[in-house]
């Protein structure tokens, strides 16, 4: 049973397939820009413009072709250009050389396709060839009915007579012109340029005539702005002349108003001078006034005022010193009283304070020496001991251990041992060592050793010490010291 699916299944994809590659390679679609010319068995169609058709036109769509039986072939409908150069003589005899440009296609109705299809389906690039010919022939006929004034100035006219005249032959074949523009119009006699000379001589004279009458107006202008110059400034030079008048005018009458100011001014200063003197009159008479006989009368009354301020005061005076008197020997007598009364209290107060340091000093002298006696006696009695506690523990240690002690003692001194040793080097200036760092060393081994020869020194006295009795001899009589003490 799934065997006979899978096999089914196969066989109707295989059939889609195959009725794919059937419907593509019979179907056929027009583009837009072109027409499909089916011809062959059953390709017969009835047109409504025209009889019936050997084929069938198809636009716009689709439609099925049997291979073997019809066949398809395409006919473009876009837009084609010609250029057309056209040599031919106008109706004055004149040659001339025509340029343009036809813009024209297949028409869309069905008899325009037909008729393009029987004549150019298989020779659409050969198009271009027929209508330049077409047109040539037909504007050589109507340019031979024209003047070259016609030409150049109506060539709407020359385009839509060729347009006419062309179109029956268009139609039939098949073809539309949408555009003939004639670009250049040449003639190799000069005709045209000389048909153009007398309009140009014309403008050109104009243009000298133009500028010879924009010359003279200028010229005018010139002239009467030079003329509204000269008479400005002859209203100038007149205007400066009346201000040079006013000015001289009044310049003289300043220099005569010189004089009169000044005889206007001495008489001003006459009367200033009259009027100074009566002030001056005036003023010595109030300076006598003021000077003499007020300070007259002001002295006199300063006499009086004085004489009698001056017994006033003197009144005023004894009275005060009577007062001043009985005041201070009020005060005098309080003050004795009690000063009397402040030695008294000051005498009895310094006696209770002597005989209460005194007892207070006895007492301190007294404890303190009993202090000091005490703390002799405890500080005799604990160096006793610490002596012999001392004297007994050396002892020991020498018996014990005697090199320990010696070591410790040098190493203690050891720095001082040391300097002692380098002394030697102190007074050298200058010191050449022959073996480089081994003699440095050996000459440090060596100041060292120096310190190291007590070693022996203290070994042998320590040593004689212990044979007599335990103490430590003196050598040269004196009592000996602990090392620790040296």
């Amino acid at each position: 049973m799934p065997t006979e699916i899978v096999v089914l299944g196969g066989a109707i994809v295989v059939a889609l397939i195959v009725l794919i590659l059937v419907f593509k390679a019979v179907w056929r679609v027009a583009e837009p820009n072109e027409a499909l010319i089916i011809s062959g068995l059953g390709a017969h169609t009835k047109n409504e413009l025209a009889d019936s058709l050997g084929f069938k036109i198809v636009t716009g769509k689709g439609t099925a072709v049997l291979p073997g039986f019809q066949n398809a072939r395409r006919l473009r409908l876009d837009s084609r250009a010609a250029n057309l150069q056209v040599s031919c003589v106008t109706q004055q005899g004149i040659p001339v050389q025509v340029r343009g440009v036809v813009i024209y296609k297949v028409g869309d109705d069905f008899a325009s396709i037909a008729n393009a299809a029987r004549r150019f389906l298989d020779q659409q690039d050969s198009m271009n060839g027929a209508i330049h010919e077409l047109f040539t022939g037909h504007l050589r006929s109507i340019i031979g009915n024209l003047t070259v004034e016609d030409l150049i100035l109506n060539r709407e006219r020359l385009t839509s007579e060729t347009r006419s005249s062309a179109a029956d032959e268009m139609s039939k074949l098949g073809l539309v012109v949408d555009s003939l523009q004639i670009q250049e119009i040449d003639d190799e006699t000069g005709y045209i340029t000389n048909l153009g000379k007398p309009h140009a001589a014309k403008i050109a004279a104009s243009a000298r005539i133009a500028e010879a009458q924009r010359d003279q107006e200028a010229t005018e202008a010139e002239q009467v702005a030079a003329a509204n110059k000269a008479a400005a400034w002859r209203d100038a030079q007149i205007k400066q002349a009346s201000y040079q008048a006013e000015i001289d005018e009044a310049q003289a009458r300043s220099r005569q108003a010189g004089p009169l100011s000044e005889a206007s001014a001495r008489q001003e200063v006459v009367v200033q001078e009259t009027r100074a003197a009566e002030l001056e009159a005036q003023l010595a008479e109030q300076r006598l006034q003021s000077q003499v006989r007020k300070p007259a009368d002001a002295k006199a009354y300063e006499t009086v005022t004085l004489s009698q301020a001056e017994r006033d005061a003197r009144i005023a005076q004894a009275e005060a010193e009577a007062r001043e008197t009985e005041l201070r020997a009020v005060a005098q007598a309080s003050q004795v009283k009690q000063a009397a009364a402040a030695d008294a209290e000051s005498v009895r107060v310094r006696g209770e304070a002597a005989a209460a340091a005194t007892r207070a000093t006895g007492l301190a002298e007294a404890e303190a020496s009993q202090a000091r006696g005490l703390a002799e006696a405890e500080a005799a009695k604990a160096r006793g001991l610490a002596e012999a506690e001392a004297i007994r523990a050396r002892s020991q240690a020498l018996a014990e251990n005697q090199e320990a002690v010696i070591a410790q003692q040098l190493a203690e001194n050891w720095p001082q041992i040391v300097e002692a040793g380098a002394k030697a080097f102190g007074n050298v200036d200058h010191m050449v060592v022959l073996n480089g760092a081994q003699g440095v060393e050996e000459m440090l081994a060596k100041a060292l050793t120096l310190g190291g020869a007590g070693l022996g020194l203290a070994r042998s006295l320590l040593s004689g010490g212990a044979a007599g009795n335990g103490a430590p001899a003196s050598v040269n009589g004196a009592e000996p010291k602990s090392l620790s003490e040296s």
